[in-house]
């Protein structure tokens, strides 16, 4: 019997997996989503609580479910449900990732110290704590510094200063909440994102992707999201994958997927640790992954989670395809995608308002790049509308 924690809308490739695999799946959601099209078909039980930030009320309701019901697994479908769902096993004792582990795949700050202090490249940063270590980053780490909040998902949060006044005065501005903030080292460069598969400590799989253009660039200034498959086989691919192992080894992540965010320094070529999660990438990248690779990663982590070492996981066989996607905010509330029917596309955004977007698949790096700029400039022409930056995460 597994128990899945979703506070978003995510994860129905995960828990019809789970049924698929012989499950009693109980979703335990909030109150503001419970309509939203869940495959119950696959669902055996739903529950709702008015939200998740209460702790105790969660642990009291998961506590008070497990008094009739035995659950063997427990499973967070959304970044911020992780740590929430590490404490829950620990409190009732079922095997998984505990709370340990679990921050390091949760704050910013615990897993930038964790690869700094095991060799691994990291942007220069300090804790919003003590002022004279502040004062000195300032000093000596030359501008811009981005301010990050340590347990925000993406890029929600982050501000960008050129100067330590104004650093100064929204860390007052802070009061008490400073210590939950750090600063670091921007650093320009070309953004990826690796999206990968763990098993007993070994990376079986993993897709190295590229953004067109870094997220905190989208969520501060708007325009079109849009990701591809990297070269397969090139020097960029090689160096993602190499550190990638080495995070996913010193971060302690035993099996699950992981969704890691790099940067290539443009003035030194290097690969820098940006930041990482236990966690299905969002904005439909697991799309994405499955387009190029036919790989579905919220149906091989729901294997993973149910196994938890007990049996043998197999990578089922994959392709080495490229895709890429493309996402936009709409100014229409339904756009209408129909047009958008070359061979090529092979899946439309549905269900999600003032939203076009779709992926494309492409035999050979040339044509995709050529498909991803057309896609762009089509779709920011149809649909194209911008939004102030949003600064915490909305349902």
């Amino acid at each position: 019997m597994i128990l899945c924690l979703s506070s978003f809308f995510k994860g129905n490739d995960f828990l019809d997996q789970c049924k698929r695999e012989g499950a009693h799946v109980v979703l335990l959601t909030v109150e503001n989503i419970l309509q939203k099209p869940w495959v119950r078909e696959s669902i055996d039980e739903v529950y709702a609580l008015p939200s998740f930030n209460d702790r105790r009320a969660v642990v009291n309701t998961v506590s008070y479910l497990s008094r009739t019901r035995n659950f063997t697994r427990l499973a967070p479908l959304d970044d911020y449900d992780v740590e929430l769902v590490a404490h829950l096993r620990e409190h009732l004792r079922i095997p998984g990732m505990g709370e340990t582990t679990a921050r390091y795949f949760r704050d910013k700050l615990a897993m930038r110290a964790r690869c700094r202090d095991r060799g691994i490249l990291v942007p220069s940063f300090v804790h919003v704590l003590n002022h004279d270590l502040i004062a000195e980053f300032l000093r000596t780490v030359p501008p811009p510094w981005l301010l990050k909040p340590r347990s925000e998902a993406s890029s929600l949060g982050i501000k960008k200063f050129m100067n330590a006044d104004d650093v100064w005065k929204t860390i007052h501005e802070l009061g008490d909440l400073q210590s939950n903030y750090l600063i670091e080292k921007m650093i320009p460069g070309d953004v990826f994102h690796v999206d990968s598969i763990v098993s007993e400590g070994e990376v079986v799989f993993a897709e190295c992707h590229g953004y067109k253009k870094p997220l905190f660039d989208l969520v501060n200034q708007g325009g079109i999201f849009a990701t591809r498959t990297l070269p397969r086989g090139g020097e960029i691919e090689r160096d993602l994958l190499e550190t990638h192992g080495r995070v996913v080894h010193h971060l302690g992540l035993k099996r699950g997927v992981t969704h890691t965010e790099y940067i290539r320094g443009k003035e030194d070529g290097k690969i820098y640790f940006l930041e990482t999660a236990a966690r299905v990438g969002g904005v439909h990248i697991a799309d994405l992954a499955e387009a190029s690779t036919g790989i579905n990663l919220w149906r091989e982590w729901a294997k993973i989670e149910l196994l938890q070492g007990e049996g043998e996981y197999k990578l089922p066989e994959r392709k080495h395809g490229y895709a890429g996607l493309v996402i936009s905010l709409a100014r229409q509330e339904t756009p209408d995608m129909s047009g958008y029917n070359a061979p090529e596309v092979v899946w439309h955004l549905k269900g999600n308002p003032f939203h076009a977007g779709l992926i494309f698949t492409a035999d050979d790096v040339p044509t995709m790049e050529s498909r991803l700029d057309h896609y762009m400039e089509r779709i920011d022409r149809d649909f194209g509308a911008v939004l102030p930056p949003a600064t915490t995460a909305t349902h």
